[in-house]
């Protein structure tokens, strides 16, 4: 189960949503390799924890050696993973003045430059696909509220008896977890992995990996 809490938006903000409740997804532990290895040999498989553990070490360095290689690579039912820049404006390919031309380069442009390194930064791209789009986890996510969260509903309510199970039956109210923004250009346009949680406003970062 994903349990939420609820955080409330600074009353003296500027924003339109001053005051306003959001849910947001309480993180219960972050899983490593190792953890996630131990796990799966849990599950009656035939391999070790350590075989598998050496197989998904393995597995993750292969992938960032195809992504640097220009590749996408594509988990069936999880993510798709690829290369994507952040650019420098450039106003021209080649500046005569300065006898420099446009560069495949990371860097940042100096004042008054014209051209240079093409691009400001490099990071990954990491879009949900199959079993892990949007839609898809809707069907099977049951939310529930924290302990906090019910009390605090209960409080609200006026309920002296200190907890009212608010959501541990499916779907809850308060806001829903919305899975972060669209990719554009990617494939089956599933939104981004460790993205935003969006209750309506505000956004949630995950721990996952820069996107």
């Amino acid at each position: 189960m994903i349990e939420l809490y609820l955080s409330k938006v600074t009353e003296n903000s500027e924003s339109e949503q001053a005051g306003k409740l959001y849910a947001r997804v309480s993180y219960k532990q972050t899983l490593s390799v190792t953890d996630m290895a131990r796990h799966m040999a849990e599950h009656n498989t035939a391999f070790s924890e350590g075989l598998i553990t050496g197989i998904l070490i393995d597995f993750v360095r292969c992938v960032r050696e195809q992504v640097l290689n220009g590749n996408t690579v594509k988990i069936d039912n999880l993510a798709i993973f690829k290369a994507t820049v952040e650019a420098n404006a450039l106003d021209t390919l080649y500046d005569a003045e300065q006898d420099k031309v446009a560069q495949a380069t990371i860097g940042t442009l100096k004042d008054g430059d014209k051209t240079g390194p093409a691009v400001k930064t490099l990071k990954l791209l990491a879009q949900s696909t199959g079993e892990f789009t949007r839609d898809e986890l809707k069907k099977d996510a049951k939310l529930g509220w924290t302990d906090k969260a019910k009390a605090e509903i209960a409080a609200a309510k006026g309920d002296n008896a200190g907890s009212t199970d608010s959501g541990n039956n499916g779907t809850t109210g308060g806001g829903s977890n919305g899975g972060g923004g669209t990719n554009t250009g990617g494939d089956n346009g599933g939104g981004n992995t460790g993205g935003d949680n969006n209750g309506g406003g505000g956004d949630q970062t995950g721990d996952g990996s820069d996107q």
